[in-house]
């Protein structure tokens, strides 16, 4: 429903009237089990009464839907979906890699409800890529061999992709969240950024990867060997669909911190950010000794990256947006 006035006919006052959505609590019993939902219900503002809107009652079905799921611990809609997605697989084929009936995932796409036993072996393959390559090999000759392909290699690929930590994945999977375009060499220094500030801010990294002195800048090889594919170009990564809707795995101080970089940093180019990196001295100290254009690996060492940005934090103040474009302007 629109934002703008909400007009409708209520049938108390017998005319067209102005209305206010409010949220109302009701109990429903389902298998012999109570159930508190809140729903939404349209209040006409002349006489206090409630009114039927059109869409209404079909919102209400979705509320419900959505709250039962939860407080029984079954899988959305949504989620079979990202399932799908992640995996390049359609209904059939899925619910046959699953052990499941061969129409079971688009009834469960039509809204029925899949059981726990199965709504728990959904969950598994969306979190675990593990256990979905071991389902695709267990019913491999019940799928057609293009589909089995297609998901093994996704589901290999994210396997490949847990090899760095939860938490890097979790910040990068924010940073695709907050742009909409992301570029390798971009993220990298994104990711070297949100370290640096997370030093500052926090007193502690970010994440415990180890970043390298690389001709263009500071690099983390294991994000770099995630999206060497992508080469100059935008990454449109389906397998990050994994963790999509998971941010509160990161704390509020650390959201903050990859805000403040992605509101700055962010709105400049991958080549503007490795000028920033290559005039900092953590860049520069592990480079000592290597001419401009030579490849290296040497490791960034970690307290070299804590020092120079508390030192710099102290001059320029990294907790507002403020203060960190002073700090970029002053190194363009």
């Amino acid at each position: 429903m629109a934002d703008k006035e909400r007009i409708d006919f209520c049938i108390v006052c017998r005319k067209n009237t102005t209305y206010t959505l409010q949220k109302r609590n009701i109990i429903k019993t389902i298998k012999d089990k109570e159930y508190t939902f809140s729903i939404t219900v349209a209040v006409c503002d002349e006489c206090g009464e409630e009114m039927s809107i059109p869409g209404l009652i079909d919102r209400n079905i979705q509320e419900i839907d959505e709250q039962y799921r939860t407080y029984e611990g079954i899988v959305s809609i949504e989620d079979i979906e990202k399932l799908m997605k992640i995996y390049k697989i359609g209904k059939g084929p899925l619910s046959l890699a699953l052990g499941f009936g061969e129409v079971t995932i688009t009834r469960y796409l039509l809204g029925q409800i899949p059981s726990k036993e199965y709504s728990d072996i959904l969950r598994t393959a969306l979190s675990s890529p593990a256990f979905m390559k071991r389902k695709l090999q267990e019913n491999r000759d019940k799928i057609a061999m293009a589909a089995y392909n297609k998901a093994m290699e996704a589901a290999t690929q994210l396997v490949n992709l847990f090899s760095v930590s939860d938490k890097m994945l979790r910040v990068i999977s924010y940073v695709f969240e907050r742009l909409e375009e992301v570029t390798p060499l971009m993220l990298q220094k994104l990711l070297y950024f949100i370290q640096g500030i997370s030093y500052a801010l926090n007193k502690r990294p970010m994440f415990y990867e180890n970043c390298q002195a690389w001709v263009h800048g500071p690099v983390y090889p294991e994000v770099y060997d995630m999206f060497r594919d992508f080469k100059y170009n935008p990454i449109e990564d389906a397998r990050f669909a994994i963790f999509e809707g998971t941010k509160d795995a990161l704390t509020e101080e650390e959201r903050r911190v990859i805000d403040l970089v992605v509101d700055t940093f962010g709105e400049y180019s991958g080549k503007v950010l490795e000028r920033i990196t290559h005039k900092e001295l953590p860049w520069k100290l592990a480079r000592k000794g290597y001419a401009d254009t030579i490849p290296c690996n040497e490791t960034i060492l970690r307290g070299n990256i804590e020092k120079y940005y508390m030192e710099k934090n102290e001059e320029y103040d990294f907790s507002s947006e403020d203060g960190l474009r002073k700090y970029i302007m002053a190194f363009l």
